[in-house]
């Protein structure tokens, strides 16, 4: 069926099913999310914890992008007769027990903890979103499957899970992100689950079910998108915790192995020189404590900014 609309020409009109889309709405349809994300980006950027945690979490993928070219010398590079020296013009943050430049490993760092903490959480978001939405939208035995699972999983403390599965397949920077992913996905597939739960009564999923629409479809296209604010906010809580675990692993020799420049593995090879050389395991250690901070502001702001009921 094709109704005539005013100005518009015949080949501007699509007739989908009955419903008639024109160009003319598409761009109105268009501008409106344009206007929508502007919005949100003026209101996540009015606040300070998102701008200093923004800020952070740029610093950091910026100093692990261009690792090679703000480093000063190659972390990997010994230097005996520099060894343990503190901090001066040419080691802005002192050498460790082989002379390594503790800055440049500290930079060369930033791709480990990034790498490790979105991987790890990728698989654990891909894992639990999935679960998560099986369990809330069909209900039944398998959301009693699932959820059991899923509270057993979340029972156990993440750290020690970790640690059970690295020891199991042996301390390697890719067990230790296969073992964060394992473990770390009940909170995401927890989180989805309530979602769909309570969307999946919603008109406008009745009415993708009256036209004949697949389940995959309904998931995927219709419910999830209406449930990615809460997800991105954990996913954003999330992250901080994956770099601490790595960082604790990596410092108990489980994760990334020498001369590899984790975190954590620079804070343990500097614990048998606390007094002698305090900046081996100071720096690093402040390096966590301020892109774990960066990250939870940023998040805190953005589910103030995504959940109006938080506003004042």
């Amino acid at each position: 069926m094709r109704w005539p609309i005013q100005g518009l020409n015949t080949k501007d009109v699509v007739d989908c099913g009955g419903v008639v889309l024109t160009d003319v709405m598409k761009n109105a349809e268009m501008e409106k999310r344009k206007s929508r994300i502007a919005i949100f980006a003026k209101q996540l950027l009015s606040n300070k914890m998102a701008r200093f945690g923004g800020a952070v979490i740029l610093l950091l993928f910026l100093c692990a992008i261009f690792a090679p070219g703000i480093a000063p010398y190659e972390y990997d590079v010994m230097n005996l007769p520099e060894m343990l020296k503190g901090p001066s013009m040419q080691n802005i943050m002192g050498t460790d027990e082989f002379g390594r430049d503790v800055f440049s490993r500290i930079v060369y760092g930033s791709r480990i903890s990034l790498l490790v903490g979105f991987l790890a959480v990728g698989i654990s978001l891909l894992i639990g979103t999935i679960l998560g939405a099986i369990a809330g939208f069909y209900g039944g035995v398998l959301d009693y499957i699932i959820s059991g699972i899923t509270d057993i999983a979340w029972s156990f403390p993440v750290t020690l899970l970790a640690i059970a599965f690295v020891a199991a397949l042996g301390p390697s920077l890719i067990n230790l992100i296969i073992a964060m992913a394992i473990v770390s996905w009940s909170g995401f597939a927890r989180l989805v689950r309530g979602q769909f739960l309570s969307l999946r009564e919603k008109e406008f999923v009745e009415a993708a079910r009256s036209l004949g629409f697949s389940d995959s479809r309904i998931i995927f296209r219709h419910m999830l998108p209406n449930a990615l604010a809460p997800i991105i906010v954990l996913t954003t809580l999330e992250v901080p915790k994956a770099i601490i675990v790595e960082a604790s692993l990596s410092f108990l020799g489980l994760g990334a192995q020498p001369p590899t420049p984790s975190w954590g593995a620079i804070m343990n090879s500097g614990r048998s020189y606390l007094l002698e050389a305090p900046w081996v395991s100071i720096f690093p250690g402040l390096m966590i404590v301020i892109i774990v901070l960066g990250f939870n502001l940023f998040g805190d702001a953005l589910r103030d900014t995504l959940d109006p009921r938080l506003k004042d």
